[in-house]
């Protein structure tokens, strides 16, 4: 099984577990900020069928469903130590009302918001805690981080990142003591070149989120599938361009149209072969796709049998798309 090696010496299975999708509905007024209706029991259960597969790093932030990703992991990981959770904080969402209440920049809320998640992720210590605002400058971050490494000394994290797409604020911090790991969008569609190029010379874990860009690298959804007006997807965020008015937009239907074959070499699933081609950019990557249903981790992990694309269909799905160059040599 292909593993990747973390901060403290420890070997897991190079695959996580994303639990934005978990968290249900929340709202920045009447814009949807999460993926719609969800089963507690069917999300449960979704992780206990991860953990069955070998899955051990789960990835959550205090914000999603106004922490209630973070509830359920806690409940379905209770004395399960040996799972790795992971989780942001940043931005701040009421967990009655499900509505955004903004950002959190102050190094001295960081204590707090790390005891609520203690509390909602039944645990002791936070494994990986990472700043969940992207775009927030150097200067401000700075505070923030020096906090982050007052935490690890106390116990109460055991390392800590940034959720960022930013690749020079990767590399203004990762010499930092503790500071393990940067979270940011990646997949073939967006295959964060200079990012990777920051974590490979530092030493950085590469957490990818967005690795099947938003369900579109499913297959699911070309077909003009419509999504419930609850769902992220449905807004316009700058962010987001695979989906448009809840629908594939057309140019991603077509990119996606002319490589489906060569993801699915060698029997994979296009999903598969969308993590395996992660897998195929660096041996740092550490796919976290969004998960529900114990059916879309059984297709997720059986990534793993197989590993990364070969070469030659990675340097082939660059043709293909127009893009030359993103193979890692």
């Amino acid at each position: 099984m292909l593993t990747r090696t973390l901060w403290n010496g420890r070997e897991i299975p190079a695959l996580g577990f994303g639990g934005w999708a978990i968290g249900g509905p929340f709202f920045a007024g009447t814009v949807p900020l999460g993926w719609g209706d969800v089963d507690d029991r069917q999300s449960i259960a979704a992780i206990h069928r991860a953990l069955d597969l070998g899955i051990r790093f789960f990835d959550t932030a205090a914000n999603y469903g106004g922490g209630h990703s973070e509830e359920i992991l806690g409940e379905a990981l209770a004395g399960r130590h040996d799972a790795v959770i992971a989780t942001k904080f940043g931005h701040v969402v009421d967990p009655t009302t499900k509505q955004s209440l903004g950002e959190e920049k102050s190094a001295a809320a960081i204590e707090a918001i790390v005891d609520t998640s203690l509390r909602r992720l039944r645990r002791d210590r936070i494994d990986l805690l990472q700043l969940h605002l992207n775009d927030l400058p150097l200067s401000d971050a700075e505070p923030i981080f020096e906090k982050l490494g007052a935490l690890r000394q106390a116990g109460k994290i055991d390392a800590f990142g940034w959720s960022t797409d930013n690749p020079d604020g990767a590399a203004a911090f990762a010499g930092r003591d503790g500071f393990v790991a940067i979270q940011h969008e990646m997949n073939l569609f967006r295959p964060a070149d200079a990012m990777i190029a920051v974590i490979e010379r530092e030493g950085l874990l590469s957490i990818n989120r967005s690795p099947l860009a938003m369900g579109l690298l499913t297959g699911k959804f070309v077909g003009g599938t419509a999504l419930p007006a609850n769902d992220v997807r449905v807004g316009s965020f700058e962010w987001l361009p695979y989906f448009t008015d809840g629908k594939v937009t057309p140019s991603y239907a077509a990119r996606l149209a002319a490589i489906r074959e060569l993801l699915q070499s060698d029997g994979r699933t296009l999903a598969q072969g969308a993590i395996a081609w992660l897998w195929g950019r660096s041996a740092r990557t550490l796919p976290i796709p969004g998960v529900r249903t114990p059916r879309q981790i059984e297709e997720n992990a059986g990534a793993l049998e197989k590993g990364p694309l070969p070469e030659a269909v990675m340097i082939e799905i660059d043709r293909v798309i127009g893009r030359e160059g993103s193979v890692a040599a």
